[in-house]
């Protein structure tokens, strides 16, 4: 099961409840996925298609909703 944290412009946040001990959110969007790290520090672990223009509107929508 990986429930959705949030969703807004396009993107789908969720997580799965028993993938890995670091603290991690995928990130689902019609032109692409991202797993990004929030601890040690919030930093891209893999990137699957969203280009760079994308990426930073994912990074903005992230940082705002926090």
């Amino acid at each position: 099961m990986s429930p959705t944290v949030f969703s807004g412009g396009g993107f789908s946040f969720y997580f799965f409840s028993r993938e890995e001990p670091r603290t991690h959110v995928h990130v689902h969007h019609e032109t692409g996925e991202a797993k990004i790290w929030i601890e040690p520090e919030v930093a891209v672990a893999q990137n699957y298609g969203l280009s760079k223009v994308r990426f930073g509107i994912l990074m903005k929508v992230s940082v705002e909703s926090a």
